[in-house]
């Protein structure tokens, strides 16, 4: 009799600990029922009865210990079970990489309560407090008239039992970090307001948050009530206007500089017989650049979905080594000239030009190389999402370029900033020294007058020559960022054609010269 008295306390607490775990279920069928609705693409899909039914099952369900913690594979809910002593909570995650269109990419995301939230409810003798967490990584279920898209498609919610949480002194602190820097776009903070639109259950609406950047890559939060929470991006007005000529004026002037480039070398192999000692220094960087015009042009083109994508990692790692091969060669322009004029006497260099090839192209094809050693990845297609003037609208613009942040801020800026401050030292060094021979040179001056011109020439032309201008790339902030972007883009996207005036310009120079040097030949001959 005993022991049919204890099987039956036994079956009667198995029952009830599996009534217990089937009520704490009902959330998370409230989660797979709404990813099913929005897999359906259910044109009568009720988000604000979806949202309620959920939030109703987390404030009921009952679990064990203080926390329960629930999760599909674009929902995740929390609750907590709170007292009056209630001292603060601090929750923090991880994005998940991006399956939707939006502003691209993984990150972090935290949730900061302070003490006060549960000071108001506690004072109506309330001992016992549920606070839920939801969190959307889609945007289906907040639908409205706002075009801007939301940082990593990121919606973070909360709700502190049937309260309405308002009016904090302490602010609630959500932080959304992104993997890459967001100084290109407007962030704003927003809540879910309900009620307001017609169309739709709620808007996105500023109010009560206040937005803070404490990192290039976070957007900090600081919002007086409790809600739900996105970041609204988009791309900074000056830039969503000017994208569009940019790209106009880089195409125009890549397709030119391809063309200047490759009758350039041509135009060498035609006159080889002209000898130039540092005539294949100069040839060297203008294969470079039309390989780099040439990677360029075809980089939107292969960063299509329908084309391999090894097909555009190949694309960009060539690209990548282009890129980097302009740097090299631009450097080595530098370093020779100052030979040239620093050390006139023993110059001389066993095999010079190869060595010069073995640093220009070899180190770029070294890195490259490198990188896709350790991480094939690092190359790909890159998005770039982009807001109309009026910020109704984004599209997206594909490149098959680098698309690891720190190897772009490495092997890109870092590379480009260091040839650039070598070469801009190079080029005021070069005119102090033009400037000392020019003085010692007064008497000639006065015989030419057309002196002072040659010498603008001359500087015009070694600032190509030693691509200087790629310095404007570093001055993209404040009052500056308008005028650089298009001096950079012209001038860059033009500079296989400025370098191709300049070698005709060196060209009719020294067939000038030799004509003279052959007249006064001829003369002497004569008088003779």
């Amino acid at each position: 009799m005993e022991r049919c008295g204890a099987l039956l306390l036994g079956l009667c607490l198995v029952a009830a600990q599996s009534r217990k775990e089937e009520v704490s279920q009902e959330p998370l069928q409230w989660m797979k029922k709404m990813e099913r609705a929005v897999m359906l693409r259910n044109k009568k899909l009720l988000s604000n009865e979806f949202i309620r039914g959920l939030e109703w099952s987390l404030l009921n369900t009952t679990f064990s210990g203080s926390n329960l913690t629930l999760q599909t594979l674009n929902i995740h809910s929390l609750a907590f079970n709170l007292d009056c002593k209630f001292s603060g909570l601090t929750l923090s995650g991880t994005t998940p990489q991006q399956r939707l269109p939006g502003i691209g990419g993984g990150g972090q995301h935290t949730m900061r309560f302070p003490a006060e939230l549960t000071r108001k409810p506690c004072r109506k003798q309330l001992k016992q407090l549920r606070l839920i967490c939801i969190y959307f990584f889609f945007t289906h279920f907040f639908q409205s008239d706002t075009k801007a898209l939301l940082l990593n498609n990121l919606i973070l919610g909360a709700q502190l039992d049937h309260e309405h949480v308002k009016n904090l002194t302490d602010p609630i602190d959500i932080s959304f970090w992104h993997n890459q820097s967001l100084e290109n776009y407007k962030a704003t903070c927003v809540f879910w307001k309900e009620g307001v639109s017609k169309r739709h259950w709620g808007v996105w609406s500023p109010e009560g948050c206040r937005t803070e950047h404490p990192l290039p890559s976070q957007v900090l939060c600081r919002c007086s009530h409790l809600s739900y929470f996105a970041v609204l991006m988009q791309l900074s007005p000056t830039r969503a206007e000017l994208l569009e000529p940019l790209t106009y004026i880089s195409i125009v002037g890549c397709s030119i500089s391809t063309v200047a480039s490759l009758l350039t070398l041509l135009m060498h192999f035609w006159a080889r017989k002209q000898s130039d000692p540092v005539a294949p220094i100069h040839m060297n960087l203008q294969a470079s650049l039309l390989l780099l015009n040439l990677a360029f042009l075809l980089s939107p083109m292969l960063a299509t979905p329908s084309v391999p994508r090894p097909l555009c990692s190949a694309l960009a790692a060539t690209l990548h080594c282009a890129l980097l091969s302009c740097f090299s060669w631009m450097a080595i322009e530098g370093f020779n000239l100052y030979l040239l004029l620093g050390r006139v006497y023993n110059i001389y260099v066993r095999r010079y030009v190869l060595k010069l090839c073995a640093v220009g192209w070899g180190i770029p094809v070294f890195l490259v190389l490198f990188l896709l050693a350790i991480k094939s990845s690092v190359y790909g297609p890159q998005n770039i999402t982009f807001s109309n003037s009026q910020g109704s609208g984004s599209r997206n613009m594909s490149m098959c370029w680098v698309r690891d942040s720190t190897v772009h801020a490495v092997l890109v800026l870092g590379y480009g900033g260091l040839t650039c401050f070598f070469n801009l030292g190079v080029l005021v060094w070069v005119l102090w020294v033009l400037h000392r021979l020019r003085a010692r040179d007064r008497a000639q001056e006065q015989t030419l007058g057309s002196r002072p011109w040659r010498d603008v020439g001359t500087v015009l032309g070694l600032t190509v020559l030693l691509g200087t201008t790629w310095g404007l790339g570093f001055f993209s902030f404040g009052d500056f960022l308008e005028p650089q972007l298009f001096l950079f883009t012209i001038f860059n996207s033009l500079h296989g054609f400025f370098l191709f005036l300049w070698f005709c310009f060196r060209w009719s120079r020294s067939e000038a010269k030799a004509e003279a040097e052959m007249e006064t030949f001829s003369s002497t001959k004569t008088t003779r």
